[in-house]
């Protein structure tokens, strides 16, 4: 009769109802037949057909809360118990189980009105059957019904609240498997881009400078010298492995702007960031320009931190990622309406791992840049970074010159 998961409170309480409406039928049934009734038989079959009927719809699969199965069965119980009561006074305390019977498989605006004319009809078996009328014939099944409908309603609403505490758990265990995964993933591509510099400023770097010593080597040497051979091949396999050295720099790059441009991996990081009632959008303002990689990483990365921190610390219901392309300089805005914290209590390093605000300021003031943090108790947070578009003779250019010129 009940759609939710079982339980052994559940279960206990469905047996403890079955039992009584089962017993207080027997006992109607008893009291006829020992009483010498003039309608014992009819009692006796009627109790029997309320019985027999009870259980099929106890035990029928489509006899669900607030179906018509339900309310066809209680309908059929109920003019089954009415005519027992018209001939038998015993079959008053029947209106019992009936009232949890209704509280529970009608909805509220049909389960009330039917608790009443329930009441109603055991306060007129008093009458029917030439009974004292006293208060307490009053007193008593609306009392009973009143007891009723605090039980079930409570009990509705203690199970409503259950289900929210275990949809929350769940959703807790879901979020922190997926910040888990987060987490596992940036550092995942941290050592990658911490081993494509690497590779790119030691091997790229050694092995570019070794190939333009074997140049000026080659070109120095007399063209019969049988140096010239050696240092050919020498200059040759350098550059062999340089190329060799790329490929790992290109296999090693953030697989976000292996796949289009920065625009589209901050599209996707929005889209694919999520946290309990955390909405996450992203704008381009201005007219997009090709970045250098280093800008590019650096702006995404500095987009995935802000974001790591919103979504593990700042319990916002909204974040915006603006990508700004202006004259002279590129900016990247990340804002949320969280809880915010005290900027002058700034942390060294971020709690969670990976990369902090040191580390955003370290990578913006690499390529000639400033970041800037907003942010207040209860007033959210606002990360902005801007980097300065690469010029001849910028500090940016200089960077980006002296890094790729160490691969090429």
């Amino acid at each position: 009769m009940d759609s939710r998961a079982p339980t052994s409170v559940t279960t206990a309480l469905r047996l403890c109802l079955h039992a009584l409406l089962v017993g207080l039928l027997l006992l109607a049934a008893l009291r006829a037949t020992g009483d010498g009734a003039r309608h014992d038989t009819a009692v006796v079959v009627l109790a029997g057909v309320m019985a027999a009927l009870y259980g099929a719809g106890a035990l029928a699969p489509v006899v669900r809360p607030h179906t018509r199965a339900a309310a066809v069965w209680l309908t059929a119980l109920g003019a089954v118990w009415l005519a027992l009561l018209v001939l038998s006074s015993d079959a008053l305390w029947v209106a019992f189980p009936l009232y949890f019977l209704q509280l529970h498989l009608l909805p509220a605006r049909w389960g009330l009105p039917a608790v009443a004319v329930t009441a109603a009809a055991a306060i007129a078996s008093f009458v029917l059957h030439g009974q004292e009328v006293t208060p307490g014939s009053f007193i008593g099944p609306l009392l009973g019904a009143a007891v009723a409908v605090a039980t079930v309603f409570g009990y509705d609403a203690l199970f409503r609240e259950s289900e929210r505490r275990r949809e929350l758990i769940d959703e807790l265990v879901s979020t922190r498997a997926e910040l888990a995964a987060a987490e596992r993933a940036a550092g995942t591509l941290a050592e990658r881009e911490r081993l494509a510099r690497e590779i790119h400023d030691t091997l790229a770097q050694g092995l570019s400078s070794i190939q333009l010593l074997l140049r000026a080597a080659e070109r120095s040497l007399p063209g019969d010298s049988p140096a010239t051979t050696h240092v050919r091949r020498a200059r040759e396999a350098a550059q062999d492995n340089l190329a060799e050295a790329r490929r790992f720099v290109r296999a090693l790059t953030p697989p976000d702007l292996q796949r289009g441009s920065l625009a589209a991996a901050l599209s996707r990081l929005s889209s694919r960031t999520s946290a309990p009632g955390l909405t996450v959008q992203f704008a381009v303002s201005g007219r997009p320009a090709e970045l250098p990689t280093p800008y590019e990483v650096a702006l995404l990365r500095t987009a995935q931190s802000a974001l790591a921190n919103t979504v593990r610390h700042s319990g916002a219901r909204r974040a915006e990622i603006t990508l700004s392309f202006m004259e002279t300089s590129v900016a990247l805005d990340v804002v949320d309406d969280g809880r915010g914290f005290d900027t002058a209590a700034e942390p060294v390093t971020s709690s969670g791992g990976g990369f902090g605000l040191p580390a955003m300021r370290a990578r913006a003031r690499s390529l000639g840049g400033t970041l800037s943090v907003e942010s207040g108790s209860g007033q959210g947070t606002a990360v902005a970074v801007t980097l300065p578009l690469p010029s001849a003779d910028g500090p940016a250019a200089e960077y980006i010159g002296t890094t790729e010129g160490r691969a090429a």
